[in-house]
């Protein structure tokens, strides 16, 4: 049974024998309603967003604070409580399987158990192949890419995009990759690290321009992405300091959102909000997942489990 540390849900279903669709089928039925930490408002949000990070699903052994099988529980819970709440649509940002390809056949399923339409954001983990599979797999418009929503800008980066996994060894990207973390390495950041990677300068021109044209028809920005890149830590962008001069210049983005950092972490900087959720796949049986609503002034984080609630507001 999974116990929400809120005490929102409680699931009873065991999935020995189940098909996904079965399973969808019985948890319609044992999840109790679900219910919200924050004041009871007439005041309707102007958009409302599921959001999924690190399940990172594997048929594996428990490891440390992971526990890869459990994701799959934890997936119908939080698809439970997003179809009763009827998200606008759904991100996961990214890791949604741990390490092997045929992880992202059984996991799917569960993932598509939510209604409404759902995106995708690259994790490190997600690479048992190179990146043009991974997005084939998960039927993404491109590695990164943006959409619109009801006069707001929503930006999805690929902070895999040079990387020393992502990409076949000896391609372009790869070298480059290789030499960014090389200098890092030198330079002892404590963001050298293998399981991290950078953005590119083509994302980067493509990131400025969707932001100038966002800006000049006064829509807002929520950049989602899978690695951080403010506070500094371990598990920052490479060049975390190039990503962020993109968006303060723009002067219209909100908050970029990330998972990768199981432990979470906020901090706010030149009126950014930068929210790092904590990980699904951590802990036997607490889930970790979020619902974002966006009103005029204000962004809420509604955290489920191990997630904490946040008011950002619009500066």
């Amino acid at each position: 049974m999974l116990n929400s540390q809120k005490g929102k849900l409680k699931l009873r279903i065991k999935l020995k024998c189940l098909t996904a669709a079965a399973a969808l089928g019985m948890a319609l039925t044992a999840v109790s309603p679900t219910t919200s930490a924050f004041a009871k408002s007439e005041e309707k949000p102007k958009i409302e967003i599921g959001i999924v990070p690190d399940a990172q699903y594997c048929d594996c052994d428990v490891n440390g604070v992971r526990f890869y099988r459990n994701s799959l529980d934890k997936l119908m819970e939080a698809a439970k409580t997003f179809n009763q709440e009827d998200v606008d649509f759904t991100v996961q940002t990214g890791d949604l399987i741990d390490r092997d390809l045929p992880s992202f056949s059984t996991v799917l399923p569960f993932y598509n158990m939510i209604e409404g339409p759902k995106y995708h954001v690259l994790g490190n983990h997600d690479f048992p192949v190179t990146s043009d599979k991974v997005v084939d797999i998960l039927d993404m418009p491109n590695q990164y890419y943006d959409i619109k929503y009801k006069n707001w800008r929503f930006v999805f980066l690929d902070t895999n995009d040079l990387s020393l996994y992502a990409n076949p060894v000896g391609s372009e990207k790869y070298q480059q990759a290789q030499t960014m973390y090389n200098t890092l390495n030198n330079n002892n950041e404590i963001n050298a690290q293998t399981w991290n990677g950078g953005v590119s300068d083509e994302q980067l021109t493509w990131l400025r321009g969707v932001l100038k044209k966002a800006a000049q028809t006064n829509e807002k920005v929520v950049v989602f992405s899978h690695m951080p890149v403010y506070p500094a830590n371990e598990h920052n962008v490479w060049n975390d300091d190039a990503v962020m001069a993109e968006l303060e210049a723009a002067g219209n983005v909100v908050a970029y959102i990330n998972g990768h950092n199981h432990a979470g972490n906020y901090g706010v900087k030149n009126g950014i909000h930068y929210v790092n959720l904590k990980g699904m796949v951590d802990t036997a049986d607490t889930n970790s997942y979020s619902i974002l609503r966006i009103y005029k002034d204000r962004l809420e984080i509604d955290g489920f489990g191990r997630e904490t609630d946040r008011i950002l507001t619009i500066q």
